[in-house]
């Protein structure tokens, strides 16, 4: 699976089979998330393994009672430690780059998830004050996220998504104007390898009529 497709197919999954996910793919997801970009290279950002049903049954009711999360047999809570961009940026890498850097990560564990034959989903509501108390955080540590994984037991249909000429200015805020064509309306790359592959099957055809 090549990044445009793991990215084109990935869903946010909510029900998952009872079958348990081998501890390597988890530290192969864990790695991804390793490898995000972040600021300054501080790499300002850790993760905690929740493999334990009891433990993921609390944690489920921790984020305002979704029951779901607890099918997933892995979870991973993604929390950082603000003080430590403080220390380089002030208050932008306290507020700003903590946040980008745990996102950049989240997208890297989900898009690593699916590519491994693996569904997931990035859960953002919580109490906090639950969720810390569980995962026994100090005071200096953030949480951002609980990312559940497991095998898909549902194939959630892609949901409306806006054109990209709806997302995309040229240049400057609300300039659409001479805007190339192939980049309106299109997935570039996906549109290349569709042409591609219809070739070669026209191809083929063509090799078959010849032959009659």
């Amino acid at each position: 699976m090549d990044v445009f497709q793991a990215i084109h197919t990935r869903r946010s999954i909510r029900k998952y089979l009872n079958k348990p996910v081998d501890w390597d793919r988890v530290v192969n997801i864990l790695e991804a998330g390793k490898f995000a970009p972040n600021a300054g290279n501080l790499s300002n950002f850790k993760f905690i393994a929740i493999r334990d049903e009891e433990q993921r049954k609390k944690i489920a009711n921790a984020c305002l009672q979704q029951h779901w999360m607890a099918q997933a047999p892995v979870h991973i809570a993604v929390v950082s430690e603000p003080e430590k961009s403080k220390r380089f940026y002030g208050v932008r890498g306290e507020r700003f780059y903590t946040i980008q850097d745990c996102a950049a990560a989240i997208e890297n564990m989900l898009l690593a998830a699916h590519s491994l034959g693996l569904g997931s989903c990035w859960v953002g509501a919580f109490q906090e004050e639950k969720l810390r108390e569980l995962l026994q955080l100090p005071e200096s540590i953030m949480i951002h996220a609980v990312l559940t994984f497991g095998y898909a037991a549902e194939k959630p249909v892609m949901p409306p998504k806006y054109r990209i000429e709806h997302c995309v200015f040229l240049e400057k805020w609300g300039q659409k104007k001479n805007i190339p064509f192939s980049s309106m309306g299109w997935w570039s790359v996906r549109t290349e390898k569709a042409v591609k592959a219809a070739g070669k099957k026209l191809a083929k055809l063509s090799e078959k009529l010849k032959k009659r």
